[in-house]
C-alpha cells in the first residue's frame, strides 16, 4: 500500500505530465494519452481510488460461456507462459473484449495478495474502471504494451508491472488480451516477448478451434520458419476459398486485413490451388513445398493439411495424391487389388498386412491408407479403443515400411513412471544420476534409429516430455541425459492412443506443435463390436493359439459375436485362450466361456458399482500443497472429489477421467495426494 506522501507525489505526476508538454516527454506516448482519457474522458480521479467492479458469479459464467473458445485455447500456454517466467510473485491473466477477466494463473500466495487490490477472475480492467493499466490499456492500444509501476494511473497499483498483448481473432477483431503483472521493479523486456510469442500461439489455435473442418496451410518466404510461429497459416475451405488467415499470413502477403483475402479462392494468393498444395505435401512427407504469388514475385514454402477431424480427412489426403486418386471411384478397391497382383513388391506388402483384416470393408480401407503412407515414411497416428491392436498394426505397418530391416522400437507412455520416461527415451550416459547404470544406457530414440519408434498411449505423455520429443523430431537429433553431444537418429514414427488427441489439444493437455508432427496421417481402427469380419477373426485367433483348434458350438458361436466386447481383441484372444484350455473334446460349447459371455452383459457394467471389499485409504495428514500453483490446487480438488465419489477407488476414478491408473498415480503423486496405505484397486 503507497504512503500518503507517495500518493500525493503521484497525483502530482500525472496532472504535470497532462497539462504541461514538456514534461510529457518523461513519459512514453501511450502513458501519456491514457492518462489524458482518464482525466478527460473517463473522470477518473489519481487520488481517489476506485476498486473495479466485479462481476457477479452469474454475469461471469455468461461472460466466459461467451469466450469459451478463446480460454480453452489459451489455458495451455498460460500455464507454459507462467512455468517458463518462474517467478512465484506474478500472474499470467486473460481478459474478454470488454476488459473482464475470465481466467488468471498463479500462486495462491500472490493471487491472494493481488485480489485484494480488485486483480481478480470476474472484475473488470478496463481502462475507464481501472484507470492506465497494461490489460485495459492495450485493449484501447490494440498493440504489445508494457505499463511499469508509476505508469500505472491509480498509486495503487505502482508496486505492478504489467506486460500485455492483444489477442487478434480471424477477422482482426481484439477478442481479449493475454496479460503478465509481477512485482517486478524493472520492465522485463522478455515478458513482453513472450507474451507476444504466447498471444501468437493463442491467435493459432483458435483458427484451429473455429476452423476445424477446413484445410490448414502454413507458409513462410523461408523454409526453416514454416512450421514456427513466424509461418503465416490459412484455413481453407475445400471449395479452394480462404475462410481465415493469421496475421503472420497477412504480414507474408503484404496484406493490411483479413478482408482483403478471406472469401477469396487461394489462387489469387498463391499460383497453385488447394488440392496441388496437398498432393505435393504428401509427397513431400510434409516438408516444405515452392510454390509462388499469384503473380509470380515472391517465392514461399508451405506445407497443406486436410482437416484433423475424422478419418474422411485422412481419406481425403491420400485422394488428393494423384497416386491414390482412382481410390475413390467405384469399384476402386478391386482394381487397386488387381494393380497389386500385377506389382509383386505391392503385392508382397499387402501380403504381410493379411492378418490384420478378414473381410472387413473400414479396415481394409484403413490398411489400404497406411499401407501407402508408410512407403513415404509419412508420421502415423493410429486411432482405436483400448485392445483394438494398435501395436500389432504399428508392427505390421513396420514390417513393410523403407525402414523395415531395422528394429521395432514400442514406448507405452502410460505404463512408464513420470520420471523414468525420459530416461527411457532419451538414454542417458555413465554416471549421469543416481542409480544409473555404469556404462550409460540408450534410449529408445536411438534404438530405433533405421527402423520404427512406436509411441503407444502418446497422449499420456507428460507436457515437459513433449516439447523434448518435438525437438527430436524437428533437429532429427537426440541428446541423452548428462550428454553434451548429440546423436543423429532417422525413424519411422507412429503413434497411437485410444483418446482424442484433438480434444487433448483443446483442453491444453497435449502440445498442438507437437500434434501437427505426429498427424501425417491417421489411421481409425474400428472396435471389434462393429467390425464385419469378427466371425473369421475368432477363427484365425483359434487358429494361432491352438496346433488342432477346436470347432465353436452354434450357442457359442452366437453368445460371441452377440457380446459387445469392451476390451476389443485383446479380451476376444484372452477368452479364446481359456476356452481352449477348458475344452476336452472337439468343440468349444457355452461351458467354456466365462458368464458374462454367455449371458450377453459387460463386465464393466457390474464392477463399476461394486464397493472395494477393503476399508476406504484416506489422506496423510502431512501432505504440503504450498508448492502448488492455483490451477493445480484446483485440479487437486477435482481428484479427490472423485476419489470420494468412487470411495477411492483409483481404477474407477482412472476411467471416469480417460486416462490409465499409472497417469493417474502419476497425477496424485504431482498433486500431493498420498495415501495412508496403498489403496485397493477393484
Amino acid at each position: 500500500m503507497a504512503s500518503i506522501a507517495d500518493v500525493d507525489t503521484h497525483v502530482r505526476e500525472v496532472l504535470n505530465i497532462v497539462n504541461n508538454p514538456l514534461a510529457a516527454r518523461r513519459a512514453s506516448d501511450s502513458v501519456a494519452q491514457s492518462w489524458l482519457r482518464c482525466l478527460t474522458e473517463f473522470r477518473l480521479d489519481p487520488g481517489r481510488f476506485v476498486m473495479p467492479p466485479v462481476l457477479t458469479q452469474h454475469e461471469l459464467n455468461d461472460r466466459r460461456e461467451a469466450a469459451s473458445d478463446l480460454i480453452a485455447c489459451s489455458k495451455l500456454e498460460m500455464t507454459t507462459l507462467y512455468q517458463q517466467l518462474a517467478d512465484p510473485e506474478l500472474a499470467v491473466v486473460l481478459v474478454d473484449a470488454d476488459g473482464v477477466i475470465v481466467h488468471q494463473v498463479s500462486s495462491v500466495p500472490f493471487g491472494e495478495a493481488v485480489a485484494a487490490d480488485g486483480l481478480r477472475v470476474g472484475a473488470l480492467w478496463s481502462e475507464r474502471e481501472a484507470g492506465t493499466n497494461g490489460m485495459g490499456t492495450c485493449l484501447i492500444e490494440r498493440d504489445c504494451i508494457a505499463v511499469c509501476q508509476h505508469e500505472h494511473f491509480y498509486p495503487r497499483y505502482t508496486s505492478l508491472t504489467c506486460s500485455a498483448a492483444p489477442i487478434f481473432d480471424e477477422r482482426g477483431a481484439v477478442v481479449g488480451v493475454l496479460d503478465v503483472t509481477s512485482r517486478s521493479k524493472l520492465l522485463q523486456q522478455h515478458s513482453l516477448v513472450l507474451v507476444g510469442m504466447s498471444r501468437q500461439m493463442i491467435e493459432n489455435r483458435l483458427i484451429d478451434a473455429r476452423y476445424r473442418h477446413a484445410n490448414m496451410i502454413h507458409f513462410h518466404s523461408r523454409p526453416e520458419f514454416v512450421g514456427t510461429l513466424h509461418a503465416g497459416k490459412l484455413a481453407v475451405g475445400d471449395d479452394g476459398v480462404v475462410l481465415a488467415a493469421s496475421r503472420s499470413a497477412l504480414f507474408q502477403l503484404d496484406l493490411r486485413s483479413p478482408a482483403e483475402l478471406c472469401g477469396k479462392r487461394i489462387e489469387e494468393a498463391f499460383n497453385a490451388s488447394l488440392e496441388d498444395m496437398i498432393a505435393r505435401s504428401i509427397r513431400g512427407s510434409f516438408h516444405p513445398v515452392t510454390v509462388y504469388s499469384a503473380k509470380a514475385n515472391s517465392r514461399f514454402f508451405l506445407t497443406a493439411q486436410t482437416p484433423r477431424e475424422g478419418a474422411s480427412g485422412a481419406t481425403r489426403i491420400l485422394m488428393n495424391d494423384p497416386v491414390s486418386r482412382d481410390l475413390s471411384a467405384p469399384g476402386a478397391r478391386a482394381k487397386a487389388l488387381k494393380k497389386d497382383i500385377r506389382e509383386p513388391a505391392a503385392a508382397g506388402r499387402l501380403d504381410k498386412l493379411s492378418h490384420l483384416e478378414f473381410g472387413d470393408p473400414r479396415m481394409a480401407s484403413q490398411i489400404q491408407l497406411a499401407a501407402r503412407v508408410i512407403q513415404r515414411k509419412i508420421p502415423i497416428i493410429l486411432r482405436g479403443q483400448t485392445g483394438t491392436g494398435k501395436e500389432v498394426f504399428a508392427n505390421a505397418l513396420h514390417s513393410i515400411s523403407p525402414n523395415g530391416a531395422g528394429a521395432f522400437v514400442a514406448v507405452n507412455c502410460a505404463s512408464l513412471p513420470e520420471n523414468l520416461i525420459e530416461s527411457e527415451l532419451f538414454g542417458y550416459r555413465a554416471g549421469a544420476f543416481t542409480g544409473a547404470q555404469r556404462e550409460g544406457r540408450r534410449g529408445k530414440i536411438v534404438q530405433a534409429n533405421g527402423g520404427t519408434l512406436f509411441l503407444d498411449e502418446i497422449g499420456d505423455m507428460p507436457l515437459t516430455l513433449q516439447a523434448r520429443l518435438l525437438r527430436v523430431l524437428e533437429e532429427h537429433e537426440v541428446t541423452p541425459l548428462g550428454a553434451e553431444t548429440t546423436v543423429k537418429v532417422d525413424f519411422q514414427l507412429i503413434s497411437a492412443s485410444h483418446r482424442n488427441l484433438v480434444e487433448l489439444v483443446q483442453t491444453g493437455m497435449f502440445r498442438e506443435d507437437l500434434y501437427y508432427r505426429l498427424n501425417g496421417i491417421e489411421i481409425n481402427l474400428p472396435p471389434l463390436r462393429e467390425r464385419a469380419d469378427a466371425l473369421a477373426l475368432i477363427g484365425h485367433i483359434l487358429e494361432t493359439e491352438s496346433d488342432d483348434p477346436p470347432a465353436l458350438s452354434a450357442e457359442a458361436r452366437q453368445a460371441l459375436l452377440s457380446y459387445p466386447w469392451p476390451g476389443n481383441i485383446r479380451q476376444l484372444r484372452h477368452v479364446l485362450q481359456m476356452a481352449i484350455a477348458l475344452c476336452d473334446g472337439p468343440e468349444i460349447r457355452c461351458a467354456h466361456l466365462p458368464p458374462e459371455i454367455v449371458n450377453g452383459a459387460a463386465p464393466m457394467t457390474q464392477t463399476a458399482t461394486r464397493a472395494p471389499v477393503a476399508p476406504v485409504p484416506h489422506l496423510t495428514e502431512d501432505a504440503d500443497t504450498s508448492s502448488l500453483n492455483a490451477i493445480q490446487v484446483k485440479e487437486r480438488e477435482t481428484v479427490l472429489q472423485l476419489l470420494d465419489e468412487h470411495r477411492w477407488n483409483v481404477s474407477n476414478v482412472a476411467k471416469v477421467l480417460g486416462i490409465s491408473r499409472n497417469t493417474l498415480y502419476r497425477k496424485m503423486h504431482r498433486l500431493h495426494i498420498r495415501l495412508s496405505h496403498d489403496t485397493p484397486d477393484a
